[in-house]
């Protein structure tokens, strides 16, 4: 059995799992915050069923798969270091980078984690809009930690980094868009 490509099916499984889940906990915050303009008792329905509905997918989905990324994506690692040693992190310096950034998605899972917390006292640190820009955050991270794991060494990291850049930019636009179309709309 070729134990690497198990552990490399494993930790795409994990984090196609992950983002999922975080796509998904950041766009019910949205609709939390929108549920709460609502007249009771739907106001008081809604967010019971929100915190519910965010626990759950934290707990269910979103923390188990980052465990599941990390610890194949560590498997990979120690198995390219057994074998390869030394010479293997010094020839792939994309996996560096793909660490840093993998570090920052935790701390944008923890940071969402966070919200939970708040939005479970009745406190809302962010509007709707908000939370929509900050839902396309992990879009970013997808577009680049892709990148580098498919281009790897070929990659011109400025050259990546201006296109993570300019997606965001196209994103941003994107969302005050559809904020103004919404609210035309509903006029």
């Amino acid at each position: 059995m070729n134990w690497y490509l198990l552990f490399k099916a494993l930790h795409i499984i994990g984090f196609v799992a992950w983002f999922a889940g975080l796509f998904y906990l950041v766009r019910m915050f949205v609709h939390h915050v929108s549920s709460l303009q609502r007249p009771e008792p739907d106001r008081s329905i809604l967010a019971d069923k929100f915190i519910e509905m965010e626990g759950l997918v934290y707990r269910v989905i979103v923390n188990p798969a980052m465990m599941i990324t990390w610890t194949f994506g560590l498997s990979m690692l120690v198995y390219n270091t057994y074998y390869f040693g030394g010479a293997w992190w010094r020839a792939n310096g994309w996996m560096h980078v793909k660490l840093v950034l993998l570090v920052l998605l935790v701390g944008y899972q923890l940071w969402a984690k966070g919200i939970m917390k708040k939005l479970k006292t009745g406190t809302v640190p962010y509007s709707d809009y908000q939370f929509r820009l900050a839902n396309e955050i992990p879009t970013l991270f997808l577009l680049a930690i892709v990148l580098l794991a498919v281009f790897r060494g070929l990659l011109n990291y400025l050259i990546a980094l201006g296109v993570v850049i300019a997606f965001g930019a196209v994103l941003v636009l994107f969302t005050k868009w559809y904020k103004q179309r919404r609210e035309r709309a509903a006029h």
